[in-house]
């Protein structure tokens, strides 16, 4: 997957407009994979995001969220935590299936298909540059932004 181009796709946002890999193309790209909008672990990653924004603005990156909840949830999420980026509602997992962010996992010691919490980094040539497959919340958007200074030189 690292070194390929993003999976071609076609996408509403919380705003009802239509994100696909040739709107990332031309800047360097975050996209991370949660389950649901308003859970607290998800809560946690996207606040993360938004109180790095200033850092990820510096390095001329946009951040998507993705997840199978419609518009009007990304909407409330967005509004209550004051998110700055948008998310991407991909309720057919399209685009969560090709980039392997969606199958088979363990919660709660229980085996079912779901979203992999994971994130593509994805240079300006839509190519994916570096993937974290199984996110641990904690530190993680540290760790983004280290490997994307790294990547740009």
């Amino acid at each position: 997957m690292i070194g390929t181009p993003i999976p071609a796709f076609s996408l509403l946002d919380d705003q009802g407009a239509t994100v696909t890999n040739a709107t990332l193309m031309g800047q360097w790209v975050v996209i991370y994979a949660y389950p649901k909008d308003t859970t607290p672990g998800c809560t946690t990653e996207a606040c993360d995001f938004r109180d790095n924004w200033a850092r990820v603005q510096a390095l001329g990156a946009k951040v998507y969220g993705i997840s199978r909840d419609n518009a009007k949830s990304h909407t409330n999420f967005i509004a209550k935590q004051s998110l700055p980026f948008s998310l991407l509602s991909d309720p057919e997992t399209t685009l969560l299936k090709a980039l392997g962010a969606f199958g088979k996992k363990v919660m709660y010691g229980k085996e079912m298909e779901g979203i992999i919490r994971s994130t593509f980094l994805i240079d300006p040539k839509g190519i994916i540059r570096h993937v974290w497959p199984k996110v641990s919340v904690k530190g993680h958007v540290e760790e983004v932004l280290t490997t994307l200074k790294k990547l740009q030189g």
